[in-house]
Parts: C-alpha cells; structure tokens; sequence
C-alpha cells in the first residue's frame, strides 16, 4: 500500500514515516501544502495522511481542492486542534477520518487499516486467489490450510497482486503501489521480493500461483496458460 504524508513539522513527520515503512507501508512525505498537492496529483495513493496546519496551502484547502477535481482516495486528518467544530469542518470538507495529536502510532495504524477496509478500497477484509487466503485486518496468510509468515514488504506486495487477480502488472505499476519515490526501478529489488513471494507460497504446492509474464510483468492467478 502506498501512502502520502502530508506534514511541515520534521519530527512529526519522521515519527509517522519511519513507522509506516516498518508496517511495510511505502510512504512518501510532503512538507507543504502545494507540494502535497502535487505529490497527490502526480501518483495514485491507497490513503492520504494530512496534517492541517500547513504552509502555502492549509490542510483543509488542500482535501477541498483533491475532492473538486474527483480525487477519492481516502484520507485522514491530524490536527492539534481538539474542538468539535474544527473536526466538523474537516469532515464536511471531505475527510474520511479525523486524528488528534498527540497520538500513538498504533492508533494511526489503526485507523489506516479501517479506511483501507472501506469501500471502494475493497468489500471484504478477506482476499482469495485460489487457495490462497490473505486477511487484512488480522495480517494472516494461509494457502491450503497452512500458514505463511510474510514481512512487512512481502505483504504489501502480495496483498497488491490479491487485489488484482489475473491481472498482469508492470514494474512500473509494481514499483508506484509498493515502493515510494525514492525507489530506483531499474534496481533488481522488485524481482529479489518476486522471488521471496515465490518460495513461500508457491514452494510445495502443487500448482504455482505467482507468474511471470516475459516483457510484461507477473501475474498472481489460480489458473494457467492451459486451463
């Protein structure tokens, strides 16, 4: 999952982007409002961190503008403001959830995976290729009955082939879902991660599920060329 941060102060902004990397969140951090504004125009984000005190554009301004041009991506607002009116006009101005600082990290994770389970983002909290079965919420995997203990990244990127079964997806799509803007696609990561995936939930099975799709991409499907 790929998540923008939108946050001027340094340490606020360290705190919530160290710790969105270790749940295997890819993040990338805007420090004012118009570069959140360009960062969120210039990628498709699962979800939106934005603070609303902000420099050049305020937080508010900011979701106003994302929401006039069609943007529905969910987003969730941090604010040291605790009155209700200002959670009110958050909220009205099309913000799907509303978070106070102080906070502690946990919440925040929280929070995010409650938004991703809305919909659009997905129906149920529970992902099937095959005999294959991811749940997001509780962060368990299992093909046929046994369990699969995946990392932070791992999970990520699984969950994002989950989410487009059958599909062939490009490194280009792989990388701007699953890695930030600092990640160098021609490195050979996203296929070291390929490889991870492969061992732990095609290794043993009788039939693969992981494909790839020479001068394309790879694909997570239940059936193959010949079915």
């Amino acid at each position: 999952m790929r998540v923008l941060l939108v946050e001027d102060e340094p340490g606020i902004a360290q705190f919530i982007s160290q710790g969105l990397n270790e749940a295997g969140y890819a993040t990338d951090v805007a420090t004012d409002g118009e570069e959140g504004l360009d960062y969120a125009l210039a990628a498709e984000y699962d979800m939106i961190i934005l603070d609303i005190m902000l420099p050049k554009i305020d937080g508010l301004q900011l979701l106003r503008k994302l929401r006039t041009q069609g943007l529905k991506t969910p987003v969730l607002l941090l604010t040291a403001r605790d009155a209700i009116e200002d959670r009110v006009r958050g909220l009205d101005a099309g913000a799907d959830d509303y978070l106070s600082k102080p906070f502690a990290l946990t919440e925040l994770l929280a929070r995010l995976r409650a938004l991703l389970r809305r919909p659009p983002m997905q129906q149920d909290t529970v992902l099937r290729v095959g005999d294959l079965e991811m749940d997001v919420a509780t962060r368990e995997v299992h093909r046929a009955g046994k369990s699969i203990n995946l990392s932070p990244r791992e999970f990520t990127l699984l969950e994002y082939f989950m989410r487009h079964p059958r599909q062939v997806l490009t490194r280009s799509q792989i990388t701007e879902h699953t890695w930030n803007f600092d990640f160098y696609e021609n490195s050979n990561v996203i296929d070291v991660y390929i490889g991870y995936l492969r061992r732990k939930i095609d290794h043993g099975f009788d039939r693969p599920l992981l494909h790839t799709v020479r001068g394309v991409g790879y694909c997570l499907s239940a059936q193959t060329a010949n079915d």
